[in-house]
């Protein structure tokens, strides 16, 4: 039986399989099922579901929950939304699962499902293995050709919706940003006509920011294209010709934040980490004065938490992956290159806003700007080349690539290393 679940959820080109109308709707009525016989009274299981801007997004969040209620389940979608804000209301409301549909940097023309337990972490292997099941079970069935039917959402559903985003949006500005004053603070945001691009703005206007929104004008279409955390280059122009005092991108999800200084300098995840693992070790809030980061961190900021006598431990590639490591050396500080951090005292979902806010924190109450509070962290050279295949054979089976992996490592020897991966999303 095919894997269809990666490090970050089920993920494809939206239409075709398994992101097709029928094989998302078996999803949601298997996920309402696993859920149903957790329940130890019995009773209708209760998942909330959220999307980001993409033009596909709506149907397949029909068909999800349409599966789901055929199953039993209460579901309130609170249409667009970052994934932790879905995380974060599946664990207050409480729900038995938060659901989202969402392919985060991707393209708009792929699309996925992620899903969370009520604790925020993404859904256990056992549970997806079922749900992969309960798909190659149903593959082929009578209305595997369905036609996709809108799911109405009536005056009472949109007002619940709104309010639980308003919900979202006060936990961020008054528990995380809880006495944070940004008052004159300027910051350029570049909201990747994602699903931040109203809730992000809002957030850092409530809290005294002057704020310069970029593509924050999603159509559908243009979520991530040329904007967002993976093209950072018209934030950085728009910082310098603003003056401002840094900028921040998001990627279509929002799980994610990067940065760029007043000078324009870019600051990925690793130097972020670097920032807060200073910022909460010298409060005492480092617990084993550990930082969790992936093999795709740069050797910079292991030789600079080292510079400070603090470890790095690292894991393979994905926030799931971050998460567990934390969890079992209950540190307070992990993350990824790519700008998803967690900070389990606070969430166990990575959060965009949430780094943020915990950034423009540090920054505060230093009294010092971004480029000043990276000082120490010196980048590596880092070469990524993806490499399109047609299939995920171990490396260790295709003789050209063990042979040239071996050379490349004699090569380096002491003074680097090499990485040679699957995508867990692509």
């Amino acid at each position: 039986m095919a894997r269809l679940f990666g490090t970050d959820g089920m993920r494809g080109e939206a239409g075709k399989f398994p992101l097709d109308a029928q094989t998302v709707r078996v999803t949601g009525r298997s996920l309402a099922r696993q859920l149903a016989a957790r329940m130890a009274r019995g009773g209708a299981p209760c998942i909330v579901t959220g999307r980001d801007t993409r033009e596909s997004g709506s149907w397949i969040e029909d068909e999800f929950i349409a599966g789901a209620r055929e199953a039993g389940a209460q579901v309130q979608s609170i249409g667009v939304i970052p994934t932790p804000g879905v995380a974060y209301l599946a664990r207050t409301l409480p729900a038995e699962a938060g659901v989202v549909i969402s392919a985060s940097h991707n393209p708009y023309q792929d699309n996925g499902i992620k899903i969370f337990a009520p604790s925020g972490r993404k859904l256990d292997d056992a549970t997806e293995r079922l749900i992969e099941a309960d798909i190659e079970a149903e593959k082929g069935s009578p209305g595997a050709k369905a036609e996709i039917a809108a799911t109405p959402v009536d005056d009472a559903e949109a007002h619940d919706a709104s309010a639980l985003k308003e919900r979202y949006l006060n936990f961020l500005a008054g528990e995380i940003g809880n006495d944070l004053s940004l008052d004159g603070l300027s910051i350029v945001m570049d909201c990747a006509n994602g699903a931040a691009f109203e809730l992000a703005p809002a957030l850092f206007k409530r809290l005294g920011a002057r704020v310069i929104e970029i593509n924050d004008k999603p159509d559908g279409r243009n979520i991530n294209r040329d904007c967002g955390s993976l093209h950072i280059e018209g934030l950085r122009q728009k910082v310098l010709d603003e003056g401002a005092d840094l900028g921040v991108a998001f990627d279509g999800d929002a799980d994610r934040a990067l940065f760029v200084d007043a000078r324009g300098t870019f600051v990925d995840g690793d130097a972020t980490l670097w920032v807060m693992a200073q910022y909460l070790d010298a409060r005492g809030q480092l617990d084993n004065h550990v930082v969790v980061a992936t093999v795709m961190s740069n050797l910079g900021l292991e030789k600079a938490l080292q510079s400070k006598n603090l470890r790095l431990l690292r894991t393979d590639v994905g926030d799931k992956y971050v998460l567990e490591e934390l969890m079992r050396t209950n540190a307070a500080l992990g993350g990824e290159q790519s700008g998803h951090l967690i900070f389990p005292r606070l969430s166990l979902a990575g959060d965009g806003m949430m780094t943020t806010l915990c950034l423009l924190r540090a920054l505060r109450e230093s009294k010092m700007g971004l480029e000043e509070l990276t000082r120490g962290f010196t980048r590596y050279p880092q070469v990524l080349v993806n490499v399109r295949v047609r299939e995920k054979r171990p490396f260790d089976e295709v003789e050209a690539i063990s042979r040239a992996a071996r050379a490349t490592e004699e090569q380096l020897g002491e003074t680097g290393r090499l990485l040679l991966r699957y995508s867990g999303t692509e």
